[in-house]
């Protein structure tokens, strides 16, 4: 697929409410499947992560309890608020119209 690349700005957001829609999980396992479910394209930064995180869980988007990850370790969970799924309807919803747009001026002739 190329070769690994940070995400863009303003994209981070998006893909972390996107991953913990399915179901609750610790930071370093959303770092992971957006690591997977892009082929190995896209790499979460732990800089940018938990900055994030914690900026969703201040807009309410995103709650956390301490849990038991996959490993049998306490960990942070995360999980999509009511709001953070409003939240996420409407940015998925913007993307759509964005890449449709930028899809268009770049197959143009």
């Amino acid at each position: 697929m190329g070769k690994p690349t940070d995400l863009v700005q303003g994209t981070l957001d998006l893909l972390i409410l996107r991953t913990i829609a399915v179901e609750p999980m610790h930071g370093w396992a959303i770092a992971q499947r957006i690591q997977q479910t892009s082929d190995d394209f896209l790499r979460v930064q732990q800089g940018s992560l938990y900055p994030a995180l914690y900026r969703l869980e201040r807009r309410g988007w995103v709650e956390a309890e301490w849990g038991t990850s996959e490993l049998g370790r306490r960990a942070k969970l995360y999980r999509l608020t009511e709001s953070g799924r409003e939240q996420l309807a409407s940015e998925m919803a913007t993307w759509r119209r964005f890449s449709a747009g930028v899809s268009k001026v770049l197959l143009s002739t």
